[in-house]
């Protein structure tokens, strides 16, 4: 009996893990923080934006349901290198320092980097933030830049873009700096924001999967390319920011 009961066991076991394991292979895993408008942000409780429109035509592609992971921006590589997700996306800059952490796809987007302050601010040039309190995401390009550029500022770095909006709403910070385009969505809901005139720097984003991952790489590099032929993006881009 006991030799019986431990067959039926074991066949339990197998069915159990190959099941889990079959059902994780038919999704495609992707992780991002939904709050960087309009690449992700959450709408009625769904997840939505430009990166889930490019992350679904992925999993079409691959013949796989897509998953969407929202944790921290700063977790997203992390997710990424344990192999918990098998991409990210979330407007990640291209940079060196990732790319040794990561590999990068192509280039899907260029962003601008700008400026937000308060309405009632006398801040109207970039040199004038050299020595403030400048808010940023954790883990972002901006953070970096700052670091970089304005060493004698006060850096504010936060986990999320609204609570760095909060910080220049009420006066522990003087800036964020952050991407042009959630830049627009923020003060569109905050009146008490605006974007400083000019661009203060420039970069790429693309999308990152664990290194030496080529197959899983060149099929979304595939894909990027057919949407941006397609001037898809654009498409995306325009119907998250009317």
């Amino acid at each position: 009996m006991k030799q019986i009961a431990y067959w039926i066991l074991l066949t339990i076991c197998v069915f159990f893990f190959s099941g889990c394991g079959s059902d994780r292979d038919s999704k495609l895993i992707m992780a991002t923080e939904a709050g960087f408008a309009p690449y992700e942000f959450y709408e009625n409780g769904e997840i939505v934006g430009v990166d889930i429109e490019i992350a679904r035509e992925i999993a079409s592609t691959l013949g796989k349901e897509l998953e969407v992971k929202d944790v921290a921006f700063d977790f997203i590589i992390n997710e990424v290198q344990s192999g918990k997700a098998d991409f990210g996306a979330a407007g990640i800059s291209i940079t060196d320092e990732r790319k040794e952490q990561v590999d990068f796809t192509i280039e899907y987007t260029v962003s601008n980097q700008v400026v937000v302050i308060r309405t009632d601010s006398s801040l109207q040039s970039f040199d004038e933030l050299r020595d403030k309190k400048i808010a940023v995401q954790l883990g972002t390009v901006g953070e970096s830049y700052v670091e970089k550029n304005f060493p004698d500022a006060t850096l504010l770095s936060q986990k999320k873009y609204l609570a760095a909006a909060e910080d220049v709403k009420s006066g522990k910070a003087d800036a964020i700096v952050m991407d042009e385009l959630p830049a627009k969505e923020l003060v569109a809901s905050n009146q008490e924001l605006k974007i400083m005139e000019g661009i203060l720097f420039s970069d790429k984003y693309g999308m990152v999967v664990k290194k030496g991952n080529t197959e899983l790489l060149n099929q979304i590099n595939e894909v990027l390319k057919r949407l941006m032929d397609e001037g898809k993006i654009e498409e995306y881009i325009l119907k998250y920011t009317e």
